[in-house]
């Protein structure tokens, strides 16, 4: 686990209310028990050690979706509070990331810049203990997956307010049968204006468009005189806010980003959570040349071209409402091989190796021009 010299004394009780005479017992109480943690941590390192030396002799991959997905539902079922849900994955995520760095150092590739949303997934749902590569593109992230550089990758799907990303539909496209998505994971996007000085002193705001229209009443409201200023990306318009108040700390320039970019380029947060829908999801897809295991609440996920007919697509989708297969989300792109002709893109829940959609997957075929599976994964359960 990472940061393991820093005890649970910033997570302890609230001192006001209670009575000092109390304190050193109940202090010291936390100090026997940090020490039984942190020797049950390295008892659970070590076994982890003998898995690791399991798994290369067999050749099993390092990070398995379906058994991460087995252990969290464990740990949160054995957990009965105070400490929340989410504290509680956030801390046996960590566990897990020091894991996967003592039986073999994972390389993750993402969408950045450092400080993008796509950065902050990947860390929440990878942990702190695993190298992180900025792969710069969506397009990138699929070659250097394919290519065996980075053990896996990471690439926004969809956003609840914005729909599906094209660039990753694209790249699913150029990249299928090569890669498949073995796991996917939920952000909750939240937007901070970050600034190294007064509120009162901002004058322009650096963003991407799209996160200007994401905060537009707030902005309306706090800042109406401030000019916005569009930028590539919110990491970049961070690191460019930081860049310009060292060459002028009266510069009055501030940025829309993540708390992330904020630690990274050493700008603060001056407030959290502009938004005006707090409810902004985006959901990735872990891709790898690796097939994830059934963990008995499974998604797949499926490409295809209809055939030139009449109702092919309504035939298609009919094969599955049929087999009692329920289709959580469906999207097109062009085809790109001809004028008016689309590929779908559908999530459909069960795992690929269920009797049941094995034999939806074999019918649906037979309406298709092509049909390609991307890939069968645990479903994400809870939002980062």
């Amino acid at each position: 686990m990472s940061d393991e010299n820093e005890t649970f004394q910033d997570h302890r009780i609230d001192d006001s209310d209670t009575p000092v005479s109390d304190l050193p017992d109940l202090r010291e109480k936390i100090d026997e028990l940090d020490r039984k943690l942190v020797q049950l941590l390295n008892e659970r390192a070590r076994l982890v050690v003998e898995v690791g030396r399991s798994k290369r002799d067999t050749g099993a991959p390092i990070y398995a979706p379906h058994r991460e997905s087995a252990v969290l539902s464990r740990v949160l079922e054995l957990s009965q509070g105070p400490l929340p849900q989410r504290s509680v994955e956030a801390i046996y995520r960590e566990i897990m990331s020091g894991s996967f760095a003592l039986e073999r150092p994972l390389r993750i590739g993402f969408l950045g810049p450092p400080g993008s949303f796509s950065h902050q997934a990947a860390v929440r749902h990878f942990g702190s203990s695993v190298s992180f590569e900025d792969l710069h593109e969506i397009a990138g992230v699929f070659t250097e997956v394919r290519r065996g550089h980075v053990d896996y990758g990471l690439a926004p799907i969809e956003n609840s307010q914005g729909g599906g990303i094209v660039e990753t539909y694209d790249a699913f496209r150029e990249c299928a049968g090569d890669v498949n998505v073995y796991a996917e994971a939920q952000l909750a996007v939240h937007h901070a204006l970050l600034a190294n000085g007064e509120p009162s002193q901002i004058k322009t705001i650096y963003s991407k468009p799209e996160v200007f229209s994401q905060c537009r009443k707030w902005l309306a409201t706090q800042f109406p005189r401030a000019e916005l200023i569009p930028a590539a990306s919110t990491a970049q318009a961070v690191n460019h806010v930081h860049t310009l108040h060292e060459d002028n700390p009266e510069s009055g320039a501030a940025a829309i980003g993540s708390d992330l970019a904020g630690q990274l380029y050493g700008v603060e947060v001056l407030f959290e959570r502009i938004e005006d829908n707090p409810n902004n999801v985006t959901r990735f897809a872990i891709i790898s040349r690796q097939k994830a295991k059934p963990s008995g609440q499974d998604k797949t996920s499926i490409m295809f071209n209809t055939t030139d007919q009449p109702g092919a697509l309504v035939r298609v989708l009919q094969v599955f409402e049929d087999a009692g297969i329920n289709l959580t989300h469906i999207d097109k792109r062009p085809s790109g091989r001809s004028n008016w002709q689309y590929t779908f893109f559908i999530d459909a829940e069960g795992h690929r190796d269920d009797t049941i959609m094995a034999r939806a997957v074999l019918d649906a075929e037979a309406h298709c021009a092509d049909l390609i599976v991307l890939g069968s994964y645990p479903k994400s359960k809870r939002i980062l």
